[in-house]
């Protein structure tokens, strides 16, 4: 009976050193070639990202929103800025009364510093920046990559949740990140959950976002349980989770004017 309890105490361990085993030969990128940007993204002329995190003084919420809804869909619209808005929401869990808008800039920094002057040039925006002033209690940016190996975002018709999931990595950990992400992206495409990964290359540094759509709250726990499913999703957990120094997780509603539904 001892030595029954034995083996199958140690199951687990054999689990953990076959997927050590097999974690040699997965395909890696080796980090001393070039920068890690260059190594993680599509190609050299990937696009930019911009995303903003407004913290909205509380009885402002509903005008903030609004006004939103009146300015931005102006400059996703006009050709004569090379950017587009991406999505644009309310956080219902996670950080209370904050909006969150990402923006795509066709073009890498050229691009964003072309959108950046012009704007400065457009009264109407100038006043929305103005009035959206004076509702915020505090507001941050961040610049970012996209994975070579998510999907582009794209516009979705609703209605649809969505979770923002940031990681905060351990510096020098990025492309082992990505090395298993490009494998794993793969169990979770089967609802079409997927919608975009991208990593920090302004602001807070070694910072991953990944986002995800859902119908609805159970179809997303649904969905994260079957990943459980798939042969290799608890492996790339398991070497994964020692990277992270933080996490985050954001359940957010799509404003009317976002692309994303």
């Amino acid at each position: 009976m001892v030595i029954l309890g034995l083996c199958v105490a140690a199951r687990p361990w054999k689990n953990r050193e076959d997927s050590w085993f097999k974690s040699l030969f997965v395909r890696k990128v080796d980090p001393r070639k070039d920068a890690h940007s260059h190594l993680l993204t599509k190609n050299e002329e990937s696009n930019l990202y911009k995303i903003q995190f407004h913290n909205v003084k509380p009885e402002c919420l509903d005008a903030y929103n609004q006004l939103c809804e009146e300015t931005l869909p102006s400059i996703h619209n006009d050709k004569y800025y090379p950017c587009e808005l991406v999505g644009t929401w309310n956080t219902w869990y996670g950080e209370q009364d904050q909006a969150v808008h990402m923006w795509r800039y066709r073009g890498g920094y050229p691009a964003l510093t072309e959108v950046m002057s012009k704007l400065r040039q457009n009264k109407e925006f100038m006043k929305y920046r103005e009035e959206r002033g004076k509702m915020l209690l505090s507001r941050r940016n961040q610049l970012l990559l996209e994975f070579s190996f998510w999907n582009e975002p794209i516009p979705r018709k609703g209605p649809n949740i969505y979770e923002l999931r940031s990681y905060q990595l351990r510096p020098g950990t990025m492309i082992e990140w990505g090395n298993y992400w490009a494998r794993a992206i793969g169990y979770r495409q089967h609802n079409s959950e997927a919608v975009g990964g991208f990593f920090s290359q302004i602001g807070n540094l070694y910072m991953v976002h990944h986002l995800w759509a859902y119908k609805d709250l159970e179809a997303r726990e649904a969905t994260r349980n079957a990943a459980w499913q798939h042969e290799g999703w608890d492996e790339v957990v398991y070497y994964t989770v020692p990277l992270i120094q933080h996490m985050d997780s954001r359940i957010m509603i799509p404003m009317k004017a976002s692309p994303l539904q």
